[in-house]
Formats: C-alpha cells, sequence, structure tokens
C-alpha cells in the first residue's frame, strides 16, 4: 500500500448490557485475532476498540479490557470503556461513539473501516481480512455482511428482504409448527437462496450483529435512528444506506452469533420489538402480507 493511499484504519463498537463475561472475552479476543490475521495480510494498520456499557458492568469490563492483549502485527491497537450514560438503547449506545467521532472532527480517511459487533460474536481468522479486501475493491459497496453460523454451526439469516407484518411476526414470534407451515415464504424472506460460493449486492438488509460499513458513510448517515431503542434499527439502518451504495454478501467471511429470538426474551422485549416494528413500517412503508 503506498504512503498515498495508507492502510485502513479499524474501529470497533460494541453495545453490552446484560453481561456474559466469558462470551464477551471470546467475542473480544476472536476479533483481534481476526485483527492480526488482517494487519499480516497487509489489509489493515490499526484498531480502535470501544466497548458502551448500557449496564451496569464498569468494573468487570474495565479489568476484561485490562487483561486483553494487544496484537503485535498492529501498528497501533486502543481501547476504551464508555461507562455511567445508563440503558440508552442499542443504535443510540453505538451512535455515542459514531457522534463523538464526528463532534471532535476526526475525519475518517476514505479507506476506513467501521464494525457494529454484538458482543455474542466470534469472527474466524479471516473473517476481517476478507470484508476489508472487498471494499477497499468495490467502491460502491457501503457495508458488507457475512455468513453468520449459530452456537451449533448451522447456517442463519445474514440478509433479509424486505419485510412484511406476516414476516416479522411468523420469524419473531410463531411457534415452530406455524414456521414450518410457512417455511417457503421465510426461506425467500431470509433470501436462502443466495449463493454460497461468491458475493452478492444489493441485499436490502444485513444482519445488526456485524455490519461492516465504510467509516465515512456511517457518519455521514449519523448512524442508528436514535429513535429505535431495539430491533428493527438495523433495517433501517440497512435501507438508509442504500442512497449511498450498494450492501453486500460475503459468504467467505464467517461468524458466529449465540443470539436468539425476541419471543423467549419476555414481555418487555415483545412490547420494544412491537413499538419499533411500528415506527420502522410507518417509517419506510406498509406491507401486510
Amino acid at each position: 500500500m503506498s504512503p498515498n493511499n495508507p492502510l485502513p484504519r479499524l474501529t470497533v463498537s460494541v453495545v453490552v448490557y446484560t453481561l456474559d463475561l466469558p462470551v464477551l472475552r471470546r467475542c473480544l479476543e476472536s476479533l483481534l485475532m481476526s485483527a492480526a490475521y488482517a494487519a499480516r495480510q497487509e489489509r489493515l494498520q490499526s484498531l480502535a476498540l470501544h466497548l458502551i456499557d448500557n449496564g451496569q458492568n464498569r468494573a468487570e469490563l474495565s479489568q476484561l479490557l485490562d487483561e486483553l492483549e494487544a496484537p503485535s502485527e498492529l501498528a497501533r491497537c486502543t481501547s476504551v470503556l464508555h461507562a455511567g450514560h445508563g440503558n440508552v438503547g442499542f443504535g443510540q449506545a453505538h451512535n455515542l461513539v459514531i457522534h463523538q467521532s464526528a463532534e471532535n472532527h476526526e475525519m475518517p480517511a476514505e479507506n476506513d473501516i467501521w464494525l457494529v459487533l454484538n458482543p455474542d460474536v466470534f469472527l474466524e481468522a479471516e473473517t476481517l481480512s476478507t470484508g476489508i479486501q472487498w471494499l477497499q475493491e468495490h467502491e460502491q459497496t457501503v457495508a458488507v455482511a457475512p455468513l453468520i453460523r449459530d452456537g451449533r454451526g448451522h447456517t442463519v439469516s445474514a440478509c433479509k428482504r424486505y419485510p412484511s407484518v406476516l414476516d416479522f411476526l411468523l420469524r419473531g414470534f410463531a411457534p415452530g409448527f406455524i414456521r414450518k407451515r410457512f417455511k417457503t415464504r421465510m426461506k425467500h424472506y431470509e433470501m436462502a437462496d443466495l449463493p454460497m460460493d461468491r458475493p452478492t449486492s444489493d441485499i436490502p438488509v444485513i444482519s445488526g450483529c456485524f455490519m461492516l460499513f465504510r467509516h465515512g458513510a456511517l457518519q455521514q448517515l449519523q448512524g442508528f435512528d436514535p429513535d429505535y431503542f431495539l430491533y428493527f434499527e438495523d433495517f433501517d439502518l440497512s435501507l438508509r444506506a442504500h442512497r449511498l451504495g450498494t450492501l453486500t454478501y460475503m459468504p467467505l467471511m464467517v461468524i458466529t452469533h449465540l443470539g436468539g429470538r425476541s419471543a423467549r426474551k419476555g414481555l418487555s422485549h415483545i412490547m420494544m420489538f412491537a413499538r419499533s416494528g411500528w415506527r420502522f413500517f410507518n417509517t419506510h412503508g406498509w406491507r401486510w402480507i
């Protein structure tokens, strides 16, 4: 990489509310491993990790960051803990860091990258290198999405078509025997027809558990819509991102995500899901079936 076109700098934001320390440690260790691999492949020069505490985990998170070992392959590796702001919601917590960099007039270089990462995601070694390479070589791509496996190794949906209300109800709340009756519909909605051996662009919606964005594009979009407390903020951001370019699915970029379904998380989560869904459809258009 020439001096006029330096290697990308990667910023990562991770929001934590309910702390599962062993899972978070594994997440961050896999992130550092993947960053080190990208640096060895001359795809990355530095990493800035921002851990955002939406709960009351300051002491545990601070100790964890102290214990992490920065990869020697990176020219610079920093970590910052953001705490004391309370539970401001998923998207708004990421925005604390996204907006902070803009307010501090920290203008990203053209090839700088931002990763929105869930605390229960584990990266494969090649994940960051593969995604960054695609962004370097395809200027029209705003963000890339990986192939996602669950905790049992099964492939799960990383991409979605524009949803209907019925799609959301089936995916979020329907019992298994109902979902089986709509199996073909769900496969279509979750884009199960995407090829597994090559990238696909023009993806309508990508999963918020791992969104590898161009830093400048994410700033231009002003991050997440703060009116979504939880759920649907990734749908909204994905749709707005199409104003700037395309979203690409990269099946050679692999992660494991341990996340679960909304209906299993209690009444409060169901209510948040419903409120966010109402805002989403009011903003982007209602489709019932």
